[in-house]
């Protein structure tokens, strides 16, 4: 199945939202991101059809385990790749920027590598 980049990180704003609260809703996802309701509706449906999420009766929103798996190799490349940026001096806010388009993006293997090497250092 292929997931694109929007979903992706779809899917991490919602992982990261169940950390801080008991319920996540569409609502909540499109004021994290900044998105519009519409977009966020569209976007949940699309990954509801993909088995990503699940949505009950009142709007909660919840990853399946394949969501879940996505959601927490997206989630670590960011932090990953966002501490390695700091270290190179950028500052967190940069880093944290910038992570999230490379995220997206980088291949397995040179994540793997860069992983590796921010861990020695």
């Amino acid at each position: 199945m292929q997931i694109y980049e929007s979903g992706e990180m779809y899917l991490e704003t919602i992982l990261l939202l169940s950390k801080k609260m008991q319920y996540v809703r569409s609502l909540d996802i499109a004021t994290d991101l900044g998105f519009s309701k519409p977009s966020v509706s569209r976007a949940v449906g699309l990954l509801k059809k993909a088995e990503l999420i699940n949505v009950d009766n009142k709007g909660y929103i919840t990853l399946t385990d394949e969501g879940i798996k996505i959601a927490e190799r997206m989630y670590e490349r960011h932090t990953v790749l966002s501490s390695f940026l700091e270290k190179l001096g950028v500052d967190k806010e940069t880093a944290s920027k910038d992570a999230c388009k490379i995220e997206h993006h980088i291949s397995a293997q040179s994540f793997e590598a860069i992983k590796k090497f921010n861990e020695k250092i």
